[in-house]
């Protein structure tokens, strides 16, 4: 996916890749060292997905547009990725017709979005019951914090609480405080819960 994505947008003269990272991680370290004018994430992404990524790109790398690319989309995927700060949504199957075009928008300080996306955001803020139906998201999902997001795909990724403590630079006890938190706030009861619930949020692939 990076190479053809690659191929597409050193294609355009004047372009330049400064560039790539495999996580989630990677990329928001790149981002805050190189200052990107567009950085282009996968809505799943190892370690840390598209929509914290975003987060936290924008505060690293205030001036760098996010450009965000889903196999899918949903009201809660695309209402997610523009609170975390992204002006651009697109789906993967548009990408070859589209991509430039979307990252020319952002170089440029407008936004795109695929048709479905804008849709949504019409409706979005349209009078009832038109919004409602826009925000039929899980009531569940607003609940979690920023970090409870970062966790919740650490762990359902195979993640141990040790390792969640690692990577997160924080003490197991806070890791494992957090984990409970997490479980209380959804309601779960197993692993296998929050798998099913990082797979329909799209932070993690299935």
């Amino acid at each position: 996916m990076r190479r053809g994505l690659r191929s597409l947008l050193l294609a355009r003269p004047g372009w330049n890749i400064c560039a790539e990272a495999k996580s989630g991680r990677e990329a928001v370290a790149k981002a805050e060292q190189l200052k990107p004018d567009v950085a282009i994430l996968d809505v799943c992404m190892p370690g840390l997905n598209g929509v914290e990524a975003t987060r936290q790109i924008r505060k690293v790398s205030r001036n760098s547009e996010v450009l965000i690319l889903s196999v899918h989309h949903s009201n809660y995927l695309i209402r997610s990725t523009l609170e975390a700060g992204a002006r651009g949504f697109l789906v993967k199957s548009d990408s070859d017709r589209s991509l430039v075009t979307a990252v020319e928008s952002l170089a440029n300080r407008k936004p795109f979005f695929t048709s479905y996306a804008t849709e949504l955001l019409l409706n979005y803020h349209a009078p009832e019951p038109s919004r409602a139906a826009a925000q039929s998201a899980s009531p569940a999902d607003s609940t979690l914090t920023s970090r409870e997001c970062e966790i919740v795909q650490l762990l359902a990724e195979g993640k141990s609480s040790k390792e969640v403590a690692t990577t997160l630079n924080i003490s197991t006890k806070t890791a494992e405080t957090h984990r409970a938190n997490i479980m209380r706030k959804l309601d779960f009861h197993s692993v296998g819960q929050l798998v099913r619930y990082a797979i329909r949020t799209q932070m993690i692939e299935p």
